[in-house]
């Protein structure tokens, strides 16, 4: 783990949460859908008008903090780049959809929102906007940082699955 990785995909998530706001506009006419992930943000913090640069930065910044921890996690997920971001990103929507519950009962703006939760349009346009994010985020990642720390750390182990004797019998022999 390095920090300049984490900044590297901190920046790789940014872009991509910048594009995910970019295109909310036009894919929301798309799926028939008013659900706006940027407005979800901001009127958390207030319902005047300051809703939208407030919820933008929240975004990006939701987007950099995803970004800094799948750059720690990719050498984990198995697949080429884009498939490894498309995978967090409908990952991470698949875990947090069901808190859309909590999000009708207890946003303070949800009378302002659209009810998300058995609204399977905002599911589904969740969805494309996840996969797009991951996209993009994989892609972009995967230019920025070192390749060469892709590979999980190796750990000697044995066939028995318990680790290499050899390995235990060097470490004894030169601790003594």
């Amino acid at each position: 783990m390095t920090l300049q990785r984490s900044v590297r995909g901190a920046l790789a998530g940014s872009v991509a949460a910048a594009v995910w706001a970019a295109v909310q506009p036009l894919d929301k006419r798309v799926f028939g859908s008013d659900y706006d992930d940027v407005e979800l943000l901001g009127k958390l913090v207030t319902t005047g008008p300051e809703w939208q640069p407030i919820g933008l930065a929240l975004h990006v910044q939701n987007g950099a903090v995803f970004g800094a921890v799948y750059a720690q996690a990719k050498p984990f997920i198995p697949g080429p780049p884009v498939l490894r971001g498309v995978a967090a990103g409908v990952g991470e929507h698949l875990a947090t959809w069901p808190l859309t519950r909590l999000t009708d009962r207890y946003h303070p703006a949800r009378g302002d929102l659209q009810p998300l939760s058995g609204n399977w349009r905002a599911f589904a346009l969740a969805a494309w906007r996840h996969a797009l994010f991951g996209a993009i985020l994989g892609t972009l990642e995967h230019v920025l940082n070192d390749r060469s720390a892709d590979e999980p750390p190796e750990i000697p182990v044995s066939s028995n699955g318990h680790g290499d004797l050899e390995q235990v019998a060097v470490a004894t022999a030169t601790d003594a």
